[in-house]
């Protein structure tokens, strides 16, 4: 059962909530992906425990790098890295286990892509 945060990809539960982490369970629906955007305060950690997609980055030379993921690969974000990821899949979620090491609020994102209309001004 949902009870989390609904978003355009998908929606998340927040697992557990501290002063310095959080654990999320992110739901990305069937043929969605996530916003390009990065965080300047947190670093995140990545576990796919159910379905696959892909994993961008910007590599430091500017270039996009995109990653297939599937069950129990995982990813480490590092503060201020840009990222995404999308669920390729026609009819699976695509479920991913964050953990969130630092500032910990929905406040701390800055887009830079995003098929949903919600790029910073």
């Amino acid at each position: 059962m949902f009870d989390g945060e609904s978003r355009p990809w998908g929606h998340f539960d927040v697992i557990l909530s501290e002063e310095f982490y959080k654990v999320k369970r992110l739901v990305v629906a069937p043929g969605q992906r996530t916003s390009m955007q990065r965080h300047s305060k947190r670093a995140e950690h990545w576990t796919v425990v159910n379905g696959s997609g892909h994993a961008w980055s910007y590599d430091p030379g500017g270039d996009t790098v995109g990653k297939e993921i599937g069950m129990s690969d995982a990813i480490a974000i590092t503060t201020g890295s840009w990222h995404r990821v999308g669920n390729d899949s026609e009819d699976e979620d695509l479920v991913i286990i964050e953990v969130q090491l630092g500032f910990c609020e929905e406040g701390d994102i800055e887009r830079r892509e995003d098929d949903y209309g919600r790029l910073d001004k």
